[in-house]
C-alpha cells in the first residue's frame, strides 16, 4: 500500500513539474521578429504604391520612393545587401491587418504616430515630420481649412485626416476613399472641394499636375515612424531600426534620401 502511494506521489510530482515547465516554456517562447527575418534571409515590408514620392511604382514597374529607400537602408545594415527586402503593397485601411496576420514584418508607409495607434502598435523613432494640408483644384476659392465649412472634403480611410478635419470644421461633408489615387481622381472630377491629408503625400500630386495646388498652411505635426506588432517580439528589431535611423540622421543619410526625393525637411 505504501509503495503504491509513493509511486502515485512520484507520478503526480513528475506531472506537475512537467506542466510547470511547459507553462514556463509557453510564456518564455515569444516570436522574435528580428530572429525570424534573419533566419528567412530578408525583411518583408508593407509599403504604399500610390504616395509619390514616398512609395510608388515607377515607370519600370519597380517599387520606388523615400520609404522604399529607407527599407533598403535597413536591409543593407542587417543583411549587407539592399535587395534583401520584399515589398508588399498596403493601404491606410489594410496595413495593420497585414501586419498582425504575419504577412509583413513592419510597416513603412507614411504612418504617423498617434495616441490611438500607440495602443495597438509599437513604433520606431520618427524618420520624417509631415503636416496636414489641403490640395485644391487650381483657381479654387478654398484658401484654408475654415473655407471648407459647408463644403465637401476628401480623406483616405485609415489616415489621421478625417479626425483632424472633423475637429477643425465639424460641418464639412467628408467623402472617404481607399487610396490616394481614387481621392485625387475624385478631386479632379470636382466631387469635392479639397483633399485633406499629409503634405508629404499631397506635394507629390501637385508636383506632377499643375491643375491642382497645394495650399501653404500646415495644420498639424505628423511624425512618420516604422510600425511593428506590439509586444516583446518587436523589441529587438526596434532597437536595431532605431540605431539605423539615429546613425542615418547623424551621418546625413536621411537628408541625402530626402534631397533625392525632393522632401528635405527632416526635423
Amino acid at each position: 500500500m505504501i509503495k503504491r502511494f509513493l509511486l502515485l506521489l512520484v507520478c503526480v510530482m513528475v506531472f506537475c513539474c512537467g506542466c510547470a515547465n511547459m507553462g514556463k516554456l509557453k510564456n518564455d517562447i515569444v516570436a522574435n521578429t528580428l530572429e525570424i527575418a534573419t533566419n528567412r534571409g530578408k525583411l518583408i515590408v508593407g509599403v504604399k504604391t500610390d504616395t509619390f514620392p514616398f512609395g510608388y511604382i515607377n515607370e519600370n514597374g519597380e517599387y520606388a520612393g523615400y520609404d522604399i529607400d529607407l527599407a533598403k537602408l535597413i536591409a543593407t545594415d542587417i543583411f549587407g545587401k539592399p535587395d534583401k527586402v520584399e515589398f508588399v503593397p498596403v493601404t491606410a485601411s489594410d496595413r495593420m491587418m497585414k501586419l498582425y496576420s504575419g504577412e509583413i514584418d513592419m510597416i513603412i508607409a507614411t504612418m504617423s504616430i498617434t495616441p490611438s495607434r500607440l495602443k495597438l502598435l509599437d513604433f520606431s523613432d520618427p524618420y520624417y515630420i509631415a503636416g496636414q494640408a489641403l490640395l485644391v483644384n487650381t483657381g479654387s476659392d478654398i484658401k484654408g481649412i475654415r473655407d471648407l465649412e459647408g463644403k465637401k472634403a476628401i480623406t483616405v480611410f485609415g489616415s489621421t485626416s478625417e479626425k483632424s478635419l472633423r475637429m477643425a470644421v465639424p460641418n464639412a461633408g467628408i467623402i472617404g476613399y481607399k487610396t490616394y489615387d481614387e481621392a485625387y481622381k475624385a478631386l479632379k472630377a470636382k466631387k469635392a472641394d479639397a483633399i485633406v491629408s499629409d503634405d508629404s503625400i499631397l506635394i507629390g500630386l501637385s508636383l506632377k499636375d499643375a491643375s491642382v495646388t497645394l495650399l501653404p498652411k500646415r495644420y498639424s505635426r505628423e511624425p512618420y515612424a516604422i510600425a511593428f506588432r506590439k509586444g516583446r517580439e518587436s523589441e529587438d528589431i526596434i532597437r536595431v531600426v532605431n540605431r539605423i535611423i539615429e546613425e542615418s540622421v547623424r551621418y546625413g543619410k536621411l537628408h541625402e534620401l530626402q534631397r533625392k526625393h525632393g522632401i528635405n525637411n527632416y526635423q
